[in-house]
C-alpha cells in the first residue's frame, strides 16, 4: 500500500494557488463577511466576528478570488502556514495576506486537501520556505506550489477524508448545539431579569394562576410580583432591590504565579487566553503550575471549583469573563494572578451572576473600573462596588433549575468535543503518512458510535 503513495509538489498534484486582492474594502454595517487572518481558527473559518462589506464590494473583491467549497484558505503572514477549509454554503471575501488553494481533483480529492495541509509534512515545508522578516515571517505565493507532500491514491484519500471529517463534523455539531443552548439560557435570563416579562405578563393580564406561557411554567406564578417600581437601574419588579455586588459575594479571590513562572507540565492554569465566555476554552494556549503551588492555591480558595465565575482583571482584556462547571475545562485547574474568582453566598446564584456580569452594559461598567492608568486594571473594591440586582431567592433558584440542564448539556458537549479533537489530532498525522491502517481507524470510529 505504501508503495502506491507518491511525493508530489502541490503544483504537480493539481493544486492551484489563487491570490487575494491586495486592497482592503471599507467596513459596512451589514453585508457579506470579509475574512482576515483572525478568522482562521482550528482549521475552520469563524465568521462570528468577521467585518462586513457591501454587496458591491463583495462582487469587486471576489472577481479575482471567490472561495468555493473545499478550497483551503492559507495565511501567508503573521501565522504563515495556518489554514482553514471552505465549507459548502458559505460565501465571503478574502482578506489581505490570505490565498486560496484549490485542488482540481485529478490527483487530490478536494475534501482531502484540508487534512493534507495540517500534517507534519506540511509544516516541514512551511519551515523550509519561510521568509523570516524583521516584523513578520511570511510565505511567498511563488513558493507555496513548490511544497512537496506525500499523496496517497484517491480511494484512500476519500476514506481518510471521511474518517477525519466525521470527527470534525461531530465537533462542529457540538459547537452549534452549545451555541443554541447558550442562547436559550441567555434568553431565559433576559426574559426574567432584564425585560421582566413574567411581571409584565401579570400586569397585563396575560398570565393567570394555573396557566403556563412560553418560558413561564404555571407553578412559578406566585414568585413574581405584578408591579414594577423605579430604581437607580430603571424599573424593576416590586420587592426586588438594587445592591452592590459585594453584598452577594462570599469570596472574591485572585490566583497567583509560582516562582520561576509557568511550568512545562502540572496543573492547568487559566489566564487571559482561556477566559473567553461560557464553555469556551483555548486548550492550545494552556499553561501550567506545579502541583505543590496548586495545592497552595487550593488552601487559599484560589483554585477553580464547579460553578465558579472568572473575571479577567487587567491588561487590554479587562472584563472578559467565563463560567465553568461539570469538570470543564479540567477536573482541576488554577487561575493566574490576572484572574478574579467570584463566588456568591449561595451556589445557585452563580449562573445568574455570570449572565448578569456578561450583559454589554455591565461589561462597560467593569471596564470603567480601571484604576491604573499605566497598566489597565481593576481591583477588588471596584468589583464589589458594581451594581447588582437582588431578586428573591426563590426566583433565582427557579431560574437556576431551568438554566442548569442547558449549561450542563453544553459542558458535556464541550468535554466530548475535546475527546474527539484529541482523537482527530492523533489520527491525522498517522493517516496522512500511511502509518495507520484505514481499517483500524474505521474500527476506532465504530467503537465510538461514529
Amino acid at each position: 500500500m505504501k508503495g502506491e503513495w507518491r511525493t508530489l509538489s502541490l503544483e504537480e498534484a493539481g493544486v492551484k494557488l489563487i491570490d487575494c486582492d491586495h486592497r482592503t474594502p471599507p467596513v459596512a454595517q451589514a453585508g457579506y463577511p470579509y475574512v482576515a487572518i483572525p478568522q482562521l481558527r482550528g482549521g475552520r473559518i469563524d465568521l462570528s466576528d468577521a467585518r462586513r462589506i457591501t454587496v458591491e464590494d463583495f462582487v469587486e473583491w471576489t472577481r479575482k478570488a471567490r472561495p468555493i467549497p473545499h478550497d483551503v484558505v492559507l495565511s501567508r503572514r503573521c501565522n504563515p502556514g495556518e489554514t482553514a477549509f471552505v465549507p459548502p454554503g458559505v460565501e465571503f471575501a478574502l482578506g489581505q495576506n490570505l490565498v486560496l488553494l484549490r485542488a482540481d481533483g485529478t490527483k487530490i480529492y478536494p475534501p482531502y486537501l484540508r487534512w493534507l495541509v495540517r500534517g507534519p509534512e506540511w509544516w516541514e515545508q512551511v519551515r523550509k520556505f519561510l521568509n523570516v522578516g524583521a516584523v513578520f515571517n511570511s510565505l511567498k505565493c511563488a513558493d507555496v506550489p513548490k511544497f512537496k507532500l506525500r499523496i496517497p491514491p484517491l480511494p484512500e484519500q476519500r476514506v481518510i477524508a471521511h474518517i477525519l471529517g466525521t470527527l470534525d463534523d461531530k465537533i462542529e455539531l457540538n459547537r452549534r448545539m452549545s451555541e443554541t443552548l447558550e442562547q436559550m439560557a441567555r434568553a431565559l435570563f433576559k426574559s426574567w431579569f432584564v425585560d421582566f416579562l413574567p411581571v409584565r405578563a401579570k400586569m397585563e393580564g396575560r398570565w393567570q394562576r394555573g396557566q403556563s406561557l412560553p418560558g413561564l411554567p404555571a407553578h412559578l406564578y406566585d414568585l413574581f410580583p405584578d408591579r414594577l417600581v423605579d430604581s437607580e437601574l430603571g424599573e424593576i419588579p416590586e420587592g426586588w432591590r438594587v445592591a452592590r455586588l459585594g453584598d452577594a459575594l462570599a469570596e472574591l479571590v485572585s490566583g497567583g504565579r509560582p516562582k520561576g513562572g509557568a511550568a512545562v507540565e502540572g496543573v492547568p492554569s487559566i489566564g487571559a487566553e482561556n477566559v473567553i465566555g461560557l464553555g469556551k476554552y483555548d486548550f492550545s494556549k494552556e499553561k501550567y503550575v506545579p502541583r505543590e503551588f496548586f495545592e497552595e492555591l487550593q488552601r487559599k480558595g484560589a483554585a477553580v471549583r464547579p460553578g465558579d465565575v472568572l473575571l479577567y482583571k487587567d491588561g487590554a482584556l479587562i472584563g472578559r469573563k467565563s463560567f465553568f462547571d461539570c469538570g470543564f475545562p479540567h477536573p482541576e485547574c488554577a487561575v493566574n494572578e490576572h484572574v478574579f474568582i467570584l463566588r456568591c453566598k449561595r451556589l445557585y446564584w452563580q449562573r445568574y451572576l455570570f449572565f448578569w456580569l456578561d450583559q454589554d452594559w455591565m461589561t462597560q461598567e467593569i471596564i470603567s473600573l480601571n484604576s491604573n492608568s499605566a497598566q489597565p486594571g481593576i481591583n477588588q473594591e471596584g468589583v464589589r462596588s458594581l451594581p447588582f440586582l437582588i431578586a428573591p431567592d426563590p426566583v433565582v433558584e427557579a431560574f437556576d433549575r431551568l438554566a442548569k440542564p442547558l449549561t450542563d448539556r453544553l459542558f458535556r458537549g464541550c468535554l466530548e468535543s475535546r475527546t474527539l479533537a484529541a482523537l482527530r489530532d492523533a489520527l491525522l498525522p498517522r493517516l496522512i503518512s500511511g502509518k495507520l491502517r484505514l481499517k483500524d481507524a474505521e474500527r476506532l470510529l465504530k467503537e465510538r458510535g461514529l
